[in-house]
């Protein structure tokens, strides 16, 4: 095993940065998630550290050295691709076992290797089938088993699930903690699919255009997002946002905007003093972010109104999920995404109260859209 390290790593191809001066410490034995859209650069960092592409600028260390020089071959890494990449016409002994033979090791220490691995992931009875008797998760497996047989410093994965059906996903993701659990080997893994990474990353390094986000366990990057793209790319539905303003009044710090006025508190209040205090210490433009589990709903009755700590609103559309229900809802001319009870009897039309729970409010600059706790934080050092 091994630690790996990135010292602003870019990667150019022309005029186009694919990644931008990445920065990134990955421990020894830690299963790191890198996940982020469809051409944020995750993959391409891959490959920088696997060697299958060259550094622009910066440098790779794997373990004590610098590899920027050393070709693929020689870095001590296993990766694990989207498709498999299994030979059709060699069993799945065979395909185990091939990357051994090419590094001229015994074959009683061949043997080992894969029996010991072919038990590990449950293949013993398929060793001598070949790829096409296999289903698509015994093929994953062969494709793991491969790797892991190369007892390497690292193992790299990209998108090895997303050919996989829903079901298979879920039993492959448990099956992949499992092996991290029992192996212990450095793992950077890549997805755009936020639950794998919320469910096997010790830490997510959340990228965007080539630039890393955030990195963090996934509760705190689920609770205390950097900035908006954070706030909106982890979490399923996403983060809710309201534009307004926060300001000072009446000695209170208050947010006022879409239709609601609230007063902010303990642990916010401070952080969005601070914030107001690096601009013009009274008024700034805000948005401010909301999870739809954090929003309390019931069927309002009457002529209510919004006001002091709550917003009606009308549902659009209704999502039932069975151990939850989401609903969509218009107040005025904010949109937001609500979980409610599934035992809430609500149907397109209705109106509805909500309450925010002032404890798991997050606010963010309208301008740079980066979290107020953390323009904040500049202040109060």
């Amino acid at each position: 095993m091994a630690e790996v390290r990135l010292v602003d790593v870019t990667k150019r191809f022309g005029s186009t940065v694919a990644v931008d001066r990445v920065s990134l410490d990955i421990a020894d034995g830690e299963f790191l998630v890198l996940v982020g859209p469809s051409g944020c650069g995750k993959s391409t960092l891959l490959r920088l550290i696997a060697g299958l592409e060259d550094v622009t600028e910066g440098q790779v260390h794997i373990g004590d050295r610098v590899v920027n020089d050393v070709p693929p071959k020689d870095r001590d890494v296993a990766m694990v691709f989207q498709n498999y990449a299994l030979y059709p016409h060699m069993t799945v002994y065979d395909n185990m076992a091939f990357g051994l033979r090419m590094r001229k090791v015994p074959r009683d220490e061949i043997d080992r290797r894969v029996r010991q691995a072919a038990e590990t992931l449950g293949l013993t009875n398929l060793l001598r089938r070949r790829p096409a008797q296999l289903s698509g998760g015994q093929r994953q497996r062969v494709a793991l088993g491969r790797a892991i047989v190369r007892d390497p410093k690292v193992f790299l994965m990209d998108e090895p699930l997303s050919n996989l059906d829903a079901q298979l996903r879920v039993q492959m993701r448990t099956e992949l903690a499992r092996l991290h659990q029992r192996l212990g080997t450095t793992t950077i893994y890549v997805t755009h699919d936020q639950v794998e990474a919320m469910t096997l990353g010790d830490r997510i390094a959340v990228l965007r255009d080539g630039k890393l986000q955030q990195v963090a366990t996934p509760q705190e990057i689920y609770a205390r997002p950097a900035n908006v793209f954070v706030a909106s790319f982890i979490g399923s539905p996403p983060m809710n946002f309201i534009r307004g303003v926060v300001e000072r009044s009446d000695g209170e710090v208050r947010f006022a905007g879409g239709g609601l006025s609230c007063r902010l508190e303990g642990e916010l209040a401070e952080e969005a003093e601070a914030y107001l205090s690096s601009g013009d210490g009274h008024r700034r433009e805000v948005l401010l972010g909301v999870r739809p589990e954090h929003i309390h709903a019931r069927l309002a009755e009457g002529s209510a109104v919004s006001g002091e700590t709550h917003l009606v609103a009308t549902a659009e559309v209704v999502e039932p999920l069975g151990a939850e229900t989401f609903v969509y809802v218009t107040a005025g001319a904010t949109s937001l995404t609500v979980r409610v009870d599934p035992r809430l009897a609500v149907r397109p039309g209705d109106r509805l109260a909500l309450v925010l729970d002032g404890g798991q409010l997050h606010l963010f600059d309208a301008a740079t859209e980066q979290s107020v706790r953390e323009l904040a934080a500049v202040v109060l050092a």
